[in-house]
């Protein structure tokens, strides 16, 4: 059943607006900045992790045990679909990179700064930076809104992809240091196999031999972060040249926007063969 609802996944958020009307974060939200600013609550960061992710994820957990066993489980495939689209990522990101691209296509630097910092959260002392850090953030955006998701959700199912965007919600939006600071080590802990899968991915679609130097060193390492490793190795699987003003720069974005779409082929092709085999 994971495969088939990855698949429908993909067909509903093309077609149907149901991801934008499904992914309120509002209310959540609304609990952990009470809970994390609260007298009882705001100096035990394990705790509030505890109540806003293992409190809904056993829920998930429970209603799902319920509703595995009726109907040869056909009543849990919507359930599965709903929490694999709400974990995904937020927003659109093609939509999000369109005036940080046309901005840099006119040679606008000025311009660029701005969109990047208004609608991107980037901001850089040079253009060249600048372009760097926003091809930074296409992989990683990519990365943290599908790739980790759809991961979990077939590893493991529903229960662990609502567990990542919980946690990746917390780490984002938190405003108590340590909790921030617990929620980006557990998310780390969850990133560290996904990413390095979606690096070798990065080697059998691109520059085979370039990723291979890029991960060699860092395979194993836990101290590199997920963001740095998947920069890495994005940009060395796609030969993405210097950072260059006008049509140059644009057409980066795109060639790793291609290369992504490749290392997604390629997952969908692997957990369809994995799923012929079981």
């Amino acid at each position: 059943m994971s495969f088939v609802v990855l698949l429908l996944a993909i067909l509903v958020e093309k077609l149907s607006g149901l991801r934008q009307r499904l992914q309120r974060d509002s209310g959540w939200l609304r609990e952990l900045h009470k809970l994390e600013s609260g007298p009882t609550l705001g100096h035990k960061p394990w705790w509030v992790l505890a109540i806003l992710i293992l409190f809904p994820v056993a829920v998930l957990g429970l209603l799902l045990w319920v509703l595995q066993p009726v109907a040869y489980g056909l009543l849990a495939l919507p359930v599965h679909l709903l929490v694999v689209i709400y974990s995904l990522g937020r927003g659109d990101l093609l939509a999000g990179l369109g005036p940080f691209r046309d901005a840099w296509r006119r040679g606008d630097l000025q311009a660029c700064a701005h969109v990047a910092e208004r609608d991107l959260g980037e901001t850089a002392d040079s253009g060249e930076q600048l372009l760097e850090k926003v091809q930074s953030h296409l992989l990683w955006q990519a990365y943290q809104s599908f790739f980790a998701v759809i991961f979990w959700y077939f590893l493991l199912g529903p229960v662990a992809a609502l567990s990542y965007r919980l946690l990746a919600l917390a780490a984002e939006h938190g405003r108590n240091p340590e909790l921030v600071e617990r929620a980006q080590q557990l998310r780390h802990a969850f990133d560290w196999l996904p990413v390095r899968l979606l690096g070798a991915s990065f080697a059998l679609v691109g520059n085979f031999a370039a990723v291979t130097r890029v991960m060699l060193h860092e395979l194993l390492s836990w101290d590199i972060s997920a963001q740095q490793l998947i920069n890495k190795a994005g940009c060395a699987a796609a030969e993405i040249p210097a950072p260059q003003a006008g049509p140059e720069g644009v057409a980066s974005l795109d060639t790793l926007w291609a290369l992504l779409l490749r290392a997604a082929v390629l997952w969908y092709a692997g957990f369809a063969v994995w799923t012929l085999l079981l």
